[in-house]
């Protein structure tokens, strides 16, 4: 028999009741007695009969998480957290992906109530700015990433642009000059999604350093390449294009790996010849040979900020209040690929 109810409230000191006020999110515990309980739910791994929960509450304790591909590390990790995140609250997290598919998107904004979750965190990449209208929905929402803004409900992004153009700097820092950026169109259009967002904090960098824009220079890649292959043909294209470049930026992490494993295999050295900073701070970076210089964009605050507002939500009574938007701080990690120790500080 696994751990019950009556453990949790021995380990953390409190009575039942405290631990049963946790595990169903009510405003009136104090904060330290909710982090014992919590920590006492992580230490025995107990989980919360949800069957018995949902007839008393009317609620299941479980919440979605709609990604479009858990095959890439971003979002396999971004599960992750959010899954660790939604456990230290009492919730369970039922994955969906969506494959990027416009239709799969739109099914899993417009299913989640039916699939009897409490609530949905939904990470789109085929729905744009014009798709607004989709997010309103009879269910507790929550949006990640950067394809809808100034929609209705709660959004929680990154620093895509300020983030980029700290990446560029970085380089900019360490004597660079020539910076080829892998990733994104320079006739991509305006749409506020990651590629054009990161570009424009390359082109920001560039111009605050007073380096005139070299179109070559910049690497178009289909977001659904945005991969190990899609890195490494966008490297070795450049490469016998004879494009002169001495540092890579790229829009992620994954596709930065392919730019490392493709300078390798054309005999340039990493960083004498061509220093390289990724984006995301996937786990891979660090231990890539060499380590991998990226922008960590706090993706653990992310998951524990998102599932807070759904659960802030899903707790809603009366009037709703108006939709917020969450940045987390990033960081630059300083690695092996732009000539430093291969730790973890931030910038």
């Amino acid at each position: 028999m696994g751990p019950t109810m009556h453990d949790v409230a021995r380990v953390a000191g409190v009575s039942i009741k405290t631990v049963s006020n946790v595990i169903n999110d009510y405003p009136h515990v104090r904060p330290g007695t909710r982090d014992r309980v919590n920590e006492a739910i992580v230490q025995l791994d107990y989980r919360p009969n949800l069957s018995a929960r949902g007839l008393r509450s009317g609620r299941t304790g479980v919440i979605g998480l709609a990604v479009p591909s858990l095959r890439e590390n971003y979002f396999a990790e971004l599960a992750d957290a959010v899954i660790r995140a939604a456990e230290k609250r009492g919730l369970g997290v039922m994955v969906e992906q969506t494959s990027g598919q416009r239709d799969a998107e739109l099914r899993a904004v417009s299913t989640s109530r039916p699939r009897f979750l409490d609530g949905l965190l939904f990470s789109p990449v085929s729905l744009g700015q014009d798709d607004a209208a989709a997010l309103t929905v009879d269910g507790p929402l929550v949006l990640l990433g950067e394809r809808i803004f100034d929609g209705p409900t709660d959004h929680v992004t990154m620093h895509n642009m300020s983030s980029a153009q700290a990446a560029v700097e970085h380089l900019l820092e360490i004597g660079r000059r020539r910076i080829a950026l892998i990733g994104a169109d320079l006739r991509g259009g305006d749409e506020p999604n990651s590629a054009n967002l990161r570009l424009r904090g390359y082109l920001r960098a560039l111009e605050a350093a007073g380096i005139d824009l070299d179109p070559t220079l910049v690497r178009p890649t289909a977001m659904s390449q945005w991969n190990r292959a899609g890195g490494a043909a966008a490297t070795h294209l450049m490469i016998q294009e004879r494009v002169d470049f001495d540092a890579v930026f790229a829009l992620n992490d994954t596709l930065g790996l392919g730019v490392l494993r493709a300078l390798r295999e054309e005999g340039l050295r990493v960083p004498d010849d061509a220093a390289v900073i990724g984006f995301d701070n996937i786990d891979e970076s660090k231990y890539s040979v060499p380590s991998m210089s990226t922008v960590d964009t706090g993706r653990d605050e992310i998951a524990a900020i998102a599932v807070d507002r759904l659960i802030e939500r899903i707790n809603e009574k009366g009037e709703r209040r108006p939709p917020e938007t969450f940045k987390p701080a990033f960081r630059i990690v300083r690695r092996e690929s732009t000539g430093f120790a291969s730790t973890d500080d931030a910038d």
